[in-house]
């Protein structure tokens, strides 16, 4: 794990709420000079606590309104088993994420597509048919609300938060 300080978890929580902020924004925000900041920003990609960028898209915009969870049981939890299922998954163009859990199913996969017609024929084609495979449960997701800023950083790490 990758030791941050008061800065970098800073500079982390800065970016999850805008990742639009220039270099200079963001050294000025942490009393930084632009190069000093722009190596912290680099370390935090090459250590791996940054793992991407993206801009977040309303799927309606581009005639996918529905999204749905597949939640799905494999015969076997052999290493190879689960991991051909998972990268198939998530080459799935209509797929936003694949979790392997635990309970009474083993991998939840969301997805996102045009209508029900849409859903069946994915389900059917990419999924039913994949080697280990014995069940499919689909839920309609109605409306969904997500977070994607980590739980604030120094709390988790057990560090006295400053009022």
């Amino acid at each position: 794990m990758a030791e941050l300080d008061r800065i970098d978890v800073t500079l982390v929580r800065l970016l999850q709420n805008n990742a639009r902020f220039s270099n200079k924004q963001l050294a000025a925000k942490v009393g930084l000079a632009p190069s000093s900041c722009h190596e912290r920003l680099k370390k935090l990609w090459d250590t791996g606590v940054f793992t991407g960028a993206h801009a977040a898209v309303d799927p309606a915009r581009f005639g996918l309104g529905l999204q749905a969870l597949l939640m799905i049981g494999l015969t076997k939890h052999e290493r190879d088993t689960v991991d051909t299922f998972m990268d198939h998954a998530a080459a799935v163009p209509e797929v936003t994420a694949v979790y392997l859990i635990t309970g009474q199913y083993d991998v939840v996969v969301h997805v996102t597509v045009r209508d029900t017609t849409h859903l069946k024929n994915l389900a059917l084609d990419n999924f039913n048919r994949q080697f280990g495979v014995t069940r499919i449960e689909t839920s309609i997701v109605y409306e969904a609300r997500q977070n994607p800023v980590m739980p604030d950083i120094g709390a988790v790490q057990g560090e006295e938060q400053s009022a």
